[in-house]
């Protein structure tokens, strides 16, 4: 259920640091209220029974170099509705722990995909994270960023919420303005790291707009399409070895010139589509599975990924309602 309008866009400006903290009060609670409608509708339209709910929230900060993360979510809000316990905030044990938080999902990408042979899993979402398994260990951490800036700009120069295919996206890469991006600090690091919104999100658009204006739209939306790319490509250039294919997840994964600039800029990688799971769903699916580890007692985080100094489980529960939820 996308979020309407005015929510969507008091989430940019808390990920843009831009609200007041009674701002961040009410719209968490504001958040609470639609993941509630929107969890209760699904199971009204399954006609299911919730054994428990595991919530994400909506990130708003991550500042893993502080060692802190924010995601707005009102679990007893949902507890309430859906009449079943809730585990939330999963990512502040393994930073506690001394990790980044993030990217927790590698756990579950080895719990679904197996160990049997080498696989690369990229996933763009608003940020682009990577999965990769060579048989011995799993590597991952966020490239980069997704769709984040391209979803910005095509609100800001088209009018529209995003370009899901890319269509407007067919223009000539400004590769001159792409090096100097590429000199972003988070392009130097080691991993593990991670980034979110609050660096590759409204502030970095609104700083390097005055340059990308100098160009056709065209060439603007194909400039941040190849740096979606051009970042996934160098990073992994810092591995000896790759899989012989990669697969590739989340909403980007349509965006027909993010796909045309991998493929020129990683021919060692083929991508190809994941169809396991519907376009936006793998990292629903992921949470679920995280929420269950926490569930039965198991470790959810992977410290070879996140930094952190041992495997622990994750989340906070909230009881279920003790009331049966309203209608």
């Amino acid at each position: 259920m996308a979020y309407p309008e005015a929510l969507h866009h008091a989430v940019m400006d808390a990920a843009a640091d831009k609200l007041r903290p009674s701002e961040l009060c009410i719209l968490q609670r504001q958040l609470g209220e639609h993941h509630a409608l929107a969890a209760h509708a699904l199971q009204q339209t399954l006609g299911v029974s919730i054994d428990f709910a595991s919530l994400h929230g909506q990130t708003v900060q991550h500042r893993p170099e502080s060692g802190a993360t924010l995601q707005l979510a009102d679990p007893y809000v949902l507890a309430q509705r859906l009449g079943c316990p809730v585990v939330w905030d999963l990512r502040r044990m393994d930073m506690a722990l001394g990790g980044q938080g993030a990217p927790l999902v590698p756990l579950t990408e080895l719990w679904l995909r197996g160990q049997a042979e080498p696989w690369a899993a990229l996933n763009l979402g608003g940020i682009a994270n990577i999965t990769l398994w060579d048989g011995q260990r799993v590597r991952a951490w966020d490239v980069g960023p997704g769709m984040s800036l391209l979803d910005l700009a095509a609100r800001r120069w088209l009018g529209i919420p995003y370009d899901p295919e890319g269509a407007y996206a067919d223009g000539e890469v400004a590769e001159a303005l792409l090096e100097g991006f590429l000199s972003h600090p988070h392009f130097q690091a080691m991993p593990p790291k991670s980034t979110g919104r609050e660096v590759f999100g409204a502030a970095w658009l609104e700083e390097h707009a005055p340059t990308l204006e100098g160009l056709p739209i065209g060439s603007r939306l194909a400039t941040l399409a190849a740096f979606t790319a051009e970042a996934v490509a160098r990073e992994l250039a810092r591995l000896p070895h790759l899989p012989a294919k990669g697969l590739l997840s989340g909403g980007g994964s349509h965006h027909r010139r993010v796909r045309q600039e991998l493929q020129h800029r990683l021919s060692g990688l083929p991508f190809e589509q994941d169809e396991a799971f519907p376009t936006g769903t793998r990292e629903a699916v992921s949470w679920a599975l995280l929420g269950a580890a926490s569930a039965a007692g198991v470790p959810g985080n992977l410290p070879e990924v996140t930094g952190a100094s041992k495997p622990a489980v994750l989340g906070s529960w909230t009881s279920a309602a003790l009331s049966a939820p309203s209608e």
